[in-house]
């Protein structure tokens, strides 16, 4: 067994590097960050999970980067780093990485890149494009929003809040879906006319901060029962709020019940799976036939989203309720919108979502 220690210091990396035996030949993966690290306790956290698993499993050496700042010129940097130091498999979780990976999937047509929450198809410049050596994973977050908000209310809270990070579209979609299963919720429940309040913020970042806590607190000394922190590391800072002032808080991307008592559930995205499955089909070279070149979304049929319900914390949503909810959503029976800014959650969220029989109030933050 050879075992590979290295420290990767530049200018503009900072660097930590872990590594076990190879059994794909001169393969190596490298996971690249975004704003957060990985142990943001959420979105890269999750994915190298998914990078660490399988790299044990198959003695297939593994590192991450950790750019010195998010922007396109760092990105590419880190991208350029990992390659020089042998990375033949790069991950890079978060649309942030579009633009990068535009220019990196031809540069380098021998490396193959899974791009999580993005495709470079999706890069703000012209003649964008996905080519065979790039994989966009897409996750129906609405979904996974629409389960959250729907078991708060049906666990019996009325005033809600969500808090994101950067009004970004996974971020939206996340709080549009909660929306809206608070408001099905609602519905099933018969509750009266704006019974049910949510309150919307994007902090503009995905970092914990004194400020984040402070609006948090906010919220709950003004009568707020749960906030659905929506923003990697910003679930931090609402966590220690919660604490202190007898809130809740309903995590996202993994399951945050170990993080804080406050966490009563996680709109989860199967960030791990979904990268060891695109890791496997490299190993088992079926990576042209299912993921090379191609966008995927994954959602309830595919067990791509859901609720940790083992985990959670609620005391009258029932396992039995939360599995025909999401037998629902599998066949079709109750369908999310997934359209983006149609109630608000444009960074205003100043409007209201009506149902047949209530309409839910969302109001901005303040």
């Amino acid at each position: 067994m050879r075992k590979i220690l290295a420290v990767l210091l530049s200018f503009f990396v900072v660097a930590a590097l872990a590594s076990c035996e190879k059994v794909m030949g001169d393969e190596k993966i490298v996971l690249i960050t975004d704003k957060g690290d990985i142990t943001d306790r959420s979105f890269n956290q999750g994915a190298y999970e998914g990078v660490k698993e399988f790299g044990k499993k198959y003695k297939v050496s593994y590192s991450y980067l950790k750019p010195s700042d998010a922007n396109d010129e760092e990105y590419l940097n880190a991208i350029g780093q990992a390659i020089s130091d042998g990375a033949t498999i790069i991950v890079t979780p978060g649309f942030l990485f579009e633009g990068p990976i535009n220019i990196a999937q031809e540069e380098y047509p021998e490396v193959k890149f899974i791009l999580l929450d993005g495709s470079p198809a999706n890069a703000e410049v012209e003649d964008a494009k996905i080519l065979s050596n790039v994989v966009g994973i897409f996750y129906a977050e609405e979904q996974s929003g629409f389960l959250a908000g729907y078991a708060a209310v049906m666990d019996g809270y009325r005033k809600l809040g969500f808090m994101g990070g950067m009004a970004v579209p996974a971020v939206q979609r996340f709080g549009h879906g909660f929306v809206q299963g608070a408001a099905k919720a609602a519905e099933a429940l018969e509750l009266a006319d704006e019974e049910v309040t949510i309150e919307y913020l994007y902090t503009g970042d995905f970092s914990a901060t004194p400020e984040v806590q402070a609006a948090a607190a906010t919220m709950f000394t003004s009568g707020f029962e749960v906030i659905f922190a929506c923003g990697g590391a910003v679930g931090q800072s609402v966590m220690r709020a919660a604490e202190e002032h007898d809130g809740k808080v309903i995590g996202v991307d993994v399951d945050q019940s170990g993080d804080s008592d406050s966490v009563i559930t996680s709109a989860t995205k199967n960030l791990a799976v979904s990268v060891v499955q695109a890791l496997e089909a490299i190993k088992d070279e079926e990576w042209d036939e299912l993921f090379g070149g191609k966008e995927i979304v994954l959602d309830v049929t595919d067990n791509g989203v859901s609720l940790p319900f083992k985990n959670s914390k609620f005391e009258k949503f029932t396992e039995e309720q939360y599995n025909e909810l999401f037998a629902a959503l599998v066949d079709g029976t109750i369908e999310v919108s997934t359209q983006i800014g149609e109630i608000g959650d444009d960074g205003n969220a100043a409007k209201e979502f009506e149902t047949a029989q209530v309409k839910v109030t969302v109001v901005p933050f303040g």
